[in-house]
């Protein structure tokens, strides 16, 4: 097993600009989801909602963990 020092691990992980990179591609993403919902509607199929569950899921947790990532660099 590999152990890393402190100071080690805070250099680990993704660059400001990766997560940059990652919050605008989610709200990118977001913003597809909310006009495809808008454009066709929400129909009463099992596999949308499952779609829109997993693809709004999916993209909300990797908004809110690069926006919270980016707050912790500021410090």
């Amino acid at each position: 097993m590999f152990l890393q020092s402190k100071e080690e691990r805070r250099v680990t992980g993704p660059t400001k600009n990766e997560l940059w990179f990652r919050l605008l591609f989610s709200l990118g993403g977001l913003a597809l989801l909310i006009v495809t919902v808008m454009v066709r509607g929400i129909s009463n199929s099992a596999a949308l909602v499952e779609v829109v569950g997993i693809a709004g899921a999916f993209f909300g947790g990797t908004a809110i963990w690069s926006a919270l990532k980016l707050a912790r660099h500021r410090e």
